[in-house]
């Protein structure tokens, strides 16, 4: 059963030691959506006492196994990794770019993976909004791009958070209006972005600014940018109101396929290797110091959603659709949903060797005053130890943290 409540800012929750037996299982019903890029919906989940099923159950070919502490001899069963919380507050995003968080919230694996720890969910609109929830106390954990994570590491000297694990690389473009054809064109327009500071939002800065268009944290006015929800921007843009967006999926190929726009710039054509991090996992850093146990098991739960994706995306891309019809109240057309899904790239990754870059992006687009001190944003431990049980490679930090 989910029930929908307020925010419960610093509840106090008491530490539990890792069970070592196979862990309650119980399937999630799907979150609802926002719809302002301040707001969230949260729901409640507690796990079934009658339920024996471990992560390794649900998971596909080359899961990471049952939870962490467990004896049935999976991936990180024997790995003690400290106390665990009571409750575990999630946040994400209702995008294709959140895929594993949408997929491992709706189908239960992320709960079952926490076993006694009960799942609490928000889903907010952009990574700001999400950011003010963590340091606020709102919640412990939360999928998110990487430029609101910098930022908020940089504002606290490095005491809010952590990241933890990758989640998606890819999958945002700048879409336009179809009289535009070049980026001279779009002096003088209004285009649009998730929130001011968002992942998306200092790339359109980014990238206006190597073209010599300036905004208005760059000292000029050659381009408007709103920063606004997602389905505003969708519905502004079908009456003109703003000329194009820079967007992650699956809102770019909505504006494309539902309302006549058309790719300027796919951002993974301005990397060198053609891939960047979307969205990320981060974790309080007070909480990952308290509760590392549950960390381990949300991981878990992460590589084991993952594996499912990689093992059959076809699937994963059907599914994902019917959990974004929870969030959303309708599923996405199937021309959106297929055009959007393969310009995603799930993994657990954070492909740290970008993070340097992504700082001085925000220096050069006016969200950020100077290139911060990174280096202890990453805390890869677990997740590597996790890794190295399945036989898999450890990720590295780039040297911005342990690993």
């Amino acid at each position: 059963m989910s029930t929908a409540r307020r925010f419960p800012f610093f509840a106090a929750r008491p530490a539990r030691v890792i069970a070592g037996t196979a862990l309650a299982a119980l399937v999630l019903s799907a979150c609802g959506g926002s719809d302002s890029g301040s707001g969230s919906s949260t729901t409640s989940t507690s796990p079934s006492p009658s339920s024996s099923a471990s992560p390794a159950s649900s998971a596909g070919s080359g899961s990471t196994g049952t939870a962490a502490g467990s004896d049935t001899g999976a991936a990180g069963a024997t790995q003690d990794f400290g106390a665990e919380a009571d409750t575990l507050r999630l946040g994400y995003f209702g995008n294709l770019t959140h895929a594993a968080a949408v997929l491992g919230v709706a189908d239960g694996t992320f709960q079952e993976a926490l076993g006694d720890t009960t799942l609490e969910t928000s889903v907010f609109n952009a990574g700001p909004a999400e950011i003010e929830a963590l340091t606020g106390g709102a919640i412990d954990a939360g999928f998110i791009g990487p430029n609101p994570a910098i930022n908020s590491y940089a504002k606290s000297s490095g005491d809010s958070l952590r990241i933890v694990a990758g989640a998606t690389a890819n999958g945002a473009a700048l879409v336009v209006a179809p009289d535009i054809n070049t980026v001279e064109d779009l002096r003088g327009k209004t285009i649009a972005t998730p929130q001011l500071g968002g992942t998306q939002d200092v790339a359109l800065r980014k990238y206006l600014l190597d073209n010599n268009l300036l905004v208005d944290t760059t000292g000029g006015d050659d381009v408007s940018i709103a920063s606004q929800d997602n389905a505003t921007t969708l519905d502004l843009f079908k009456n003109g109101d703003v000329q194009g967006g820079w967007l992650p999926e699956p809102w770019a190929s909505r504006l494309i396929v539902e309302a006549g726009a058309k790719e300027l710039v796919n951002e993974k054509t301005l990397w060198d290797d053609g891939q960047f991090p979307t969205t990320l996992l981060i974790v309080s850093r007070t909480f990952l110091e308290q509760y590392p146990g549950t960390v381990a098991k949300l991981l878990q739960g992460h590589l084991a959603e993952l594996d499912k994706i990689e093992a059959d995306p076809a699937d994963a891309q059907t599914r994902l659709n019917d959990a974004l019809a929870e969030v959303a109240g309708k599923p996405l057309a199937d021309g959106v949903i297929s055009r959007a899904f393969a310009e995603i790239t799930p993994t657990y990754d954070p492909l740290a060797n970008h993070l340097t870059e992504l700082g001085e992006d925000g220096v050069k687009a006016g969200t950020l005053k100077e290139v911060p001190d990174l280096s202890q944003i990453y805390d890869l431990r677990i997740l590597n130890q996790l890794l190295v049980a399945d036989g898999k490679k450890p990720v590295s930090a780039g040297g911005f943290g342990q690993e």
